[in-house]
């Protein structure tokens, strides 16, 4: 995993939910109404649906704008609402960090199972502009607004810490996998 990164800044406000990130209603085909309704807890998830929405309630269309690389930056309470993952449609899209005021701890929990880094970074909001460049350390904690030169100071995960390796696997899944095979527990994948 790179740990510093330089893109376009996207800019929301504050008490972004799970349920703008994930739209429960586009997860699965049975949320459409009728017979099916009833059976929506057997639907598998259509995770495609849920990442071309992504937003949709507060910014229609922005998930079709969303090129790899870019940055979100948020205000207070990224993430609040539900369990669900809101990390995963952000880093189907391309983001490659969130960097916020403040985050609820459930959603920067998920953000680290991931693999999508996310600072919490104080006066974020007031240093970036949408659509300019920024430039990320994670190792540092710094951001740095591109068109300024100014920088915040945010929270790091310091390397060797258990978040900073999680990320650096890509996630979870890849970080536990690797664990696995080194201590002989499964074996590496047929090529």
């Amino acid at each position: 995993m790179e740990t510093v990164l330089a893109g376009r800044a996207w800019k929301l406000g504050d008490n972004v939910s799970t349920d703008l990130l994930c739209p429960q209603s586009y997860l699965s085909a049975q949320a459409r109404g009728g017979i099916a309704a009833l059976r929506a807890w057997q639907a598998p998830p259509d995770r495609a649906l849920a990442v071309a929405h992504c937003l949709r309630a507060s910014r229609p269309g922005w998930a079709a704008l969303v090129v790899p690389g870019d940055i979100l930056i948020a205000g207070r309470n990224f993430g609040c609402g539900s369990s669900r993952n809101g990390a995963e449609p952000l880093r189907a899209l391309g983001i490659v960090a969130v960097i916020v005021e403040s985050a609820a701890r459930i959603y920067l929990r998920n953000s680290i199972n991931t693999g999508l880094p996310t600072l919490v970074c104080p006066g974020i909001t007031g240093l970036v502009e949408e659509g300019e460049q920024v430039r990320v350390d994670l190792i540092r904690g710094e951001v740095r607004s591109q068109r300024t030169g100014a920088t915040r100071q945010g929270d790091r995960w310091p390397a060797g810490s258990p978040p900073a390796e999680i990320l650096a696997a890509g996630g979870f899944l890849p970080f536990f996998t690797a664990k696995l095979r080194a201590a002989g527990l499964i074996s590496a994948p047929q090529a």
